[in-house]
Parts: C-alpha cells; structure tokens; sequence
C-alpha cells in the first residue's frame, strides 16, 4: 500500500493535533506528578494570604515608626532613650516578622514558576514528538517519484483529495511550528523569573540576619545603658555631655587634617548639580525626615562642629532601617569596629564610577564587604547610633572621589580607627545630587 494514501495523511494531522493539544495532556500529567504535592491553587491561595500578612506586619510597622518620630523629638532623658529603645526593639521584631513572611512568599512564588517550567517542559516535549513523526512521514513520501504518487491512488479525484491533505498537514506544521516557538519564549521567561526570585531570596535571608543581629545589638545596648547610668537620669546626662565633647574632639581633629589637604576640583569630573544621579539612601520610595542638612546650618552656626559647616546631612531613622547605596558602585572601605563615643562609629564607603563616592554613617550593622561590588538600592546595613552619635540617625556624605583619602584617628576613649577624609571643597552637598 502506498505511503500517501488519504488515510495516512489524516494519521499525521491527528498527529500533530495531537501535539497541539499537548497542553491539556502535559497539564495532566503534571497533575499526577507535580500535583500530588502541591496544586496551584493551593500555592496561589498561600502566596495570597502570606501577602494580607505581610500588608498588616507592615501597618504595624509604620505605627512604631510613628511613635519613634514623637520619641526622637523629645528631649534627650534617660527614660526617653529606654522608651526608643524598647519602640525600636518592638519594631525590629515586627520587621522581622515582615521579612520571614517576604521570604515564605517568595519561596512559594518559586515553586509556583517551578511547577510553570515543569508544565513547559512537558508541552514542548509532547509537541516536539508529534513534529518529529510528522517530519519522519514526510521524508518518507519525498523519496517517491510523482508518477508513484499518483499511481497509487484509483483516481483523479483521490489524488486532488491527497493533494488538499498535504495542504492541511502543512497548514498543521507551520501551526505546531508557532505554538513550539511561543512555548519556547514562555519557558525561558518562567526560567528568567525563578532566577531573580532565587535572587530576591537570597538578599531577603541577608536582611533578615542583619535584622536579628541588630535586634540583639538593641536589647545588649538597653542593657549596658540601664547598667551605666544605673538608672539615674544624672548618669544619662552625664554621658550624652560625654559624646558631645568626643564629637567636638572629633570634628576638630578632622578640620585640622582636611585643612592640610590641597584639592583642585575640576567640575567636569562630576555630575552637574541637580542632576539627580544619586537615590535616597534608603528602600525605594521611603523618605524618612532630614535632621541636618548639609554646610553652614542654624545647628553649626549654634556652635556645632567647631563652627564649620556640616560636612554631610543627617537622616532621622529609627535603629535597624535598611540602608541602600545610593548608587551602583564598589565598596572602597567599611569599619565593623565600634569604638565609644569614637568618629563615625560603623561605616560603609562606596565609591561610584562618575566621580562620586557616598559615606554611610553610624550604621548598627553592615551587609557588605571592602572591594565588593554593589547595585543602586543594594542592602549596605542597618541604621544605628554607632560612634559620637547622641541618637539614632544616618549621616550621609557625598565626596568628589578623586580627594577621599584616610587617617588614622586615636578616640578619646583609646582605640585608634581609621576614617575617611577629604579636602574642605571636596565635600558635596547631597541635596545637589539627590
């Protein structure tokens, strides 16, 4: 019997109808196989309700934050700085909480993609199959001549007929064609996606370590506060006038130094100011109040730095906000050491490659490492009152690169840190760039 005969044509369109159909058949089977752990609805309604959670961790978060903002303004006293401290621990838990229901959600969200591939990989199987039986069949017929092909058949008309099956099998090709180069595109983004959920993960699971380390850092500082001043106010008193008279010494010493300092800026080798190029330093589209802005300030005027301007701006958070780099760039320098009452206790440098390194300041933790490199928004560390600080804050400072140089600093308290520095006309105004 000859191979084009019209029932064999009609064998390979059912076969690639076959394959077309594959979806509802691969689905099927991925019932039986991925299914038996998981269905997707179950993992939609999971990933659905991990989120109302997360909705509500966050109110509660936003209510500590609030309450911190009315601490933070009142005057510095002994109970006033256990009440911040305890807000701050309560807030540092509910964001804990926050950040383990962040990662549930996205752990659930990759399996859900994994389940996707697993589907497309079926499908594109299935439909692989019925193109390659279809191109098998065919090879077959092109070996014959045409005066083979239409003996074979009894008449005119059934060669016609044959001849319209070939059509429809082509029009069956081209279709199963399209559908394996579409489940192709949606097989690689699913891939695509599960990667940079992998991704998003693994910086959840750094943030939430940094956040427990923090955590501790918070209840250990209650701790060592209520055991020096032994819970007088006289005693508090006593060592916020101590930070002020180390803060002093310090910012002294620094305007020594950057006094010997000769810098020449060329503007070109900067970004224009207003030029916006820089990120609050912080998770996007949180902007927390500034505290002191940057140079010759009312605070500075009032005595404050020895009388020179500020050398940066000061960001009011609350201890344990995730700090973020203003911009893509390499980490030039950190300091993991807490010295008391000393410089700019834990910091991150980075070093951006349009002329512009930012300095990140009185941090309670830090998430990077000396030579690293880091993307707009990175994770850097968490707020603190580290070094000279009298209460919670950021210090943001933005530097021309070329003049960033360090020194060696002896604190008043004995330990010797280093701390970068710079020329007078080498420090930037950040509102210029932010």
């Amino acid at each position: 019997m000859m191979l084009t005969t019209t029932p064999y044509f009609k064998k390979i369109v059912s076969i690639l109808a076959f394959g077309i159909l594959g979806v509802g058949i691969a689905v099927g089977v991925v019932t039986q196989t991925v299914g038996a752990q998981e269905t997707a609805d179950d993992l939609r309604l999971k990933i659905t309700e991990s989120q109302r959670q997360l909705q509500a961790i966050e109110q509660e978060i936003k209510k500590f934050e609030s309450q911190l903002n009315v601490v933070g303004a009142e005057k510095k006293t002994l109970q006033n700085a256990i009440n911040e401290l305890d807000l701050s621990r309560d807030k540092l838990k509910a964001e804990i909480r926050g950040t383990e229901k962040k990662i549930s959600s996205t752990d659930l969200e990759i399996q859900e993609l994994e389940r996707e591939i697993h589907i497309k990989e079926l499908e594109i199987e299935k439909n692989m199959e019925a193109v390659a039986e279809s191109f098998r069949q065919v090879d077959q017929t092109e070996n014959q001549t045409v005066v083979e092909i239409i003996l074979g058949y009894d008449s005119i008309a059934e060669v016609w007929d044959a001849l319209e099956e070939q059509s429809l099998l082509q029009d069956s090709l081209r279709e199963s064609t399209k559908i394996m180069s579409a489940l192709k595109d949606e097989y690689e983004k699913a891939k695509l996606n599960s990667l940079e959920k992998r991704g998003e993960l693994g910086n959840l699971k750094k943030e939430l370590s940094g956040e427990e380390n923090v955590l501790i850092s918070t209840i250990d500082q209650k701790d060592s506060l209520l055991s020096q001043t032994k819970n007088k106010e006289s005693n508090y008193q006593k060592i916020l006038e101590e930070k002020k008279a180390a803060r002093e010494a310090f910012e002294k010493q620094m305007r020594e130094y950057e006094s010997k300092l000769q810098f020449i800026l060329d503007p070109k080798t900067i970004p224009a100011a207003g030029s916006g190029v820089l990120t609050w330093p912080f998770k996007a589209g949180y902007k927390p109040p500034i505290t002191q802005l940057f140079g010759d300030t009312e605070f500075s005027r009032s005595g404050a730095y020895n009388g020179y301007g500020h050398n940066g701006m000061d960001f009011g958070v609350s201890i344990g906000t995730p700090i973020t780099a203003a911009l893509a760039g390499t980490v030039v320098d950190v300091n993991y050491s807490v010295a008391a009452n000393c410089q700019y206790g834990m910091w991150v440098l980075v070093r951006h490659g349009n002329g512009l390194t930012t300095l990140y300041a009185h941090l309670s933790s830090i998430s990077v490492s000396k030579g690293q490199a880091v993307l707009t928004g990175q994770l850097l560390g968490h707020s603190g009152n580290t070094g000279y600080a009298t209460g919670p804050h950021l210090h943001f400072t933005v530097y021309a690169s070329d003049a960033v140089q360090f020194k060696q600093y002896t604190c008043r308290s004995g330990p010797t840190v280093t701390v970068p520095i710079a020329a007078y006309n080498a420090y930037l105004n950040p509102m210029d760039y932010l």
